[in-house]
This record gives structure tokens, sequence and C-alpha cells, in this order.
């Protein structure tokens, strides 16, 4: 079941996309041929958001059929057929753009983060994602990442406090920034505090945070901090995280490591929509 809000997603890039109408599908296409689409997978990878993909293309005809092949969370095939559309071909047509944008992307992050997953296969790490989504995506880019097998940290600034290095300097300190929130929170929020030091891991120590982000550190320094925490708060690794170094820092002992790379920057997959109408093809 696809929500509320990812529906309003949907019409806000449809719109953006479609406009005041498709000038190209309307001159070539009669509004009531009928057609058919195969989505495609051109390589291989990690399948996530294909009810999202179906969402568009029923967004912008009701009546359209979704067929889906290949469910989220499992791997698809290069060459393999994840979904098949049938409908008015205008409206496939009109929807193709947008539903393979998401769709696309949403595969790329799952495939990305499960990548990580398996570095740290055999520790008892988990993967983080961060706020460095795509704006108005979010919600898409931790869905993603969930079905990829990460965990999502907090959703944007509302719903878990992580007071950072530029918090900890306009309120004069670690201990200062950490007794401010408490005084502040109408409900017990637990606190993590970002730290780039082993002092500064000490003074957030003595504050009694819940969870200590370890930025930015070298794996001598991490290893250092986990063992000065001693299990009095969680760890988060965060900063230079690469699939290359995950796994040495897992080694570390961090609870979390944190990747902003998981949206930021992700490869969307290869992925394409082969439309059946007269006998033609068109490519993603």
């Amino acid at each position: 079941m696809v929500s509320a809000q990812i529906q309003s997603i949907i019409r806000t890039a449809l719109a953006e996309d479609i406009g005041p109408g498709d000038v190209t599908t309307r001159a070539t296409v009669p509004p009531d041929q009928k057609g058919r689409a195969r989505a495609v997978a051109k390589e291989h990878f990690i399948v996530a958001g294909v009810e999202v993909f179906a969402a568009v293309f029923k967004a912008v005809d009701k009546k359209t059929r979704v067929c889906i092949r290949v469910e989220d969370g499992r791997r698809a095939s290069k060459g393999e057929v994840i979904a098949e559309v049938e409908g008015k071909l205008a409206a496939i047509l009109q929807a193709e753009r947008v539903a393979l944008n998401v769709f696309q992307r949403m595969c790329g992050i799952a495939t990305l983060t499960s990548k990580y997953v398996q570095a740290v296969c055999g520790t008892p790490v988990k993967i983080l994602d961060t706020r460095k989504t795509a704006p108005g995506l979010r919600v898409l880019d931790k869905m993603a990442v969930r079905l990829g097998g990460g965990t999502n940290h907090r959703i944007g600034l509302y719903d878990a406090v992580l007071i950072k290095d530029n918090h900890i300097e306009a309120a004069g300190g670690i201990a200062a920034a950490v007794a401010a929130q408490r005084r502040a929170s109408k409900r017990p929020f637990k606190i993590e505090v970002e730290t780039k030091t082993l002092k500064e891991v000490r003074e957030a120590l003595q504050c009694g945070v819940d969870m200590i982000m370890l930025d930015n550190m070298t794996n001598a320094a991490m290893k250092k901090a986990v063992d000065l925490i001693d299990g009095r708060a969680l760890t988060e690794a965060s900063g230079n995280v690469n699939l290359k170094r995950v796994a040495s820092i897992a080694a570390t002992g961090v609870d979390f490591i944190s990747v902003g790379e998981l949206t930021h920057s992700v490869r969307a997959a290869d992925i394409s929509l082969k439309v059946e109408g007269r006998g033609r093809k068109a490519n993603g």
C-alpha cells in the first residue's frame, strides 16, 4: 500500500514532467490505443520501490494494470522482467519517466546498502542512513535503505536529538548543549552527541548521554573511544566511510556506522521500460 505522502510525491513529480500536457504523445499516440510495457533489469540489483513504480502509472490512469514479477527486497538478474504494465499507451508513456526515475534511484540505494550490510556481515554492527537525501524524496530514500537491509537513523530534525558540532559551538560546549536540550525537551528524547576527540568523548560520557557519534576519527582513535565508553553509551562511527574501510570500522567495536553515500551520491540502477505499441519500442 502506497502512503498518502508518497502519492503526493508522485503527483508533484508528474505535474512537473507533464505540465499542461505531453505534446509529443498527444500528437503521435491515439488516446484510446492500448499497449503493454515491460520493466527489464539491465544489470543485477536489489529491487526496491516496485509498488511505487506501479503507483505512478495508476496515478496517470487508474485503469492501468501493473503485474509485479519481482518483489521488493529480492535480487533481480540482468534481463529479468520486473514488472509488466498494460493499459492506454498514452498514459504509459506519460508515466514512464517519473516511474523509472523513482524506481531506479530506490533500487540503486537498496543495492548499495546491501553491499555495506554484506561488508559487515558477522558483526553486530548496523548500517545507518543519514539526512543526506534528495530533497522531497526522503521517505522513498529511507524506504530503499530498509529494503537493502540497512537501518534508518532519524527521519528529520523532529524525531530524534543529535547535538552536532555547530550546536555545541553555539551553546558554549557539550555540557551546556546537553543541559539546554534536557531543559527544553517536552518528551524524553534520547540524546546523541557528536564528538571528534577523546576529550570530547569524556565530556559526553560525563553528561550521561545515550549515544556518542565518533566523527571522522581514525580506526585507532575509534577503538580507544569504544574502550573508554565501555558500554555506557551506544556508539556511531561517522565520516569518511566507504566500502573498502567499513569492515575495519566495524572491527573497532562500534554499534552503528552511518553512511551518507547511501543516499547522497548513489548510482541509479539500470532499468529500461520496453513499450509495445504498434510494433515499436521505447527505451527508458
